[in-house]
């Protein structure tokens, strides 16, 4: 599922390896995809940057309602 221009409501890590969700609006909490550990620190300062700066976010959602590919 693609999405396009929708606003980060909140952001959520905890210190496991990996684990980094984001609440997006219309679509709902998230999990960001099992990429490389940088490429899940990478989605998440793009969320948080998005969240900080009232910027809008596109990207894709995968079968499994992750988050594999993040525009900001």
């Amino acid at each position: 599922m693609n999405f396009s221009n929708k606003k980060v409501v909140q952001t959520y890590a905890s210190p496991h390896s990996k684990n980094a969700w984001a609440n997006i609006d219309t679509i709902g909490w998230r999990k960001i995809g099992q990429l490389s550990t940088d490429g899940v620190t990478n989605m998440f300062m793009m969320l948080n940057v998005a969240k900080g700066n009232n910027k809008t976010v596109s990207g894709t959602i995968d079968a499994a309602n992750q988050i594999t590919l993040l525009y900001l």
